[in-house]
């Protein structure tokens, strides 16, 4: 059974920062992309970063560009999304996703292209 496991998540205050980890279990993502969504309450999930399968192309949703950092690591099987200053409207359950093809050259926002999902965690920023 595959599964995508989030982790570091919480609650943090305004300014502060957060780490998330994906770890896959059950096969190895090393040839897809990974893509980290959010969704708030009322919200669509959208994308906040997303790492092609080298690591070598990556695209932010424009509300945490020069926050946030995505960034793989496919000898761990790991994949972690770096967030700092951390704004209150960042406050969102935050998903890891892999890719549903194989070798995509630049990562899709569109969750319809993501074939395995994480159950979230939750990332609270509030005072």
């Amino acid at each position: 059974q595959v599964q995508l496991v989030e982790s570091g998540g919480g609650l943090v205050a305004p300014g502060g920062s957060l780490r998330l980890s994906c770890a896959p279990s059950g096969r190895t993502f090393s040839s897809r992309a990974m893509g980290w969504f959010r969704q708030a309450p009322g919200n669509e999930r959208e994308l906040v970063a997303g790492v092609n399968w080298r690591g070598a192309n990556i695209r932010y949703s424009d509300s945490v560009k020069g926050r946030f950092t995505i960034s793989r690591d496919n000898a761990e099987n790991t994949v972690y999304l770096q967030m700092d200053s951390l704004k209150p409207e960042d406050t969102a359950v935050y998903y890891c996703a892999a890719d549903r093809l194989d070798g995509r050259n630049r990562p899709s926002p569109d969750p319809l292209e993501y074939e395995y999902w994480g159950q979230g965690t939750q990332v609270t920023v509030s005072s």
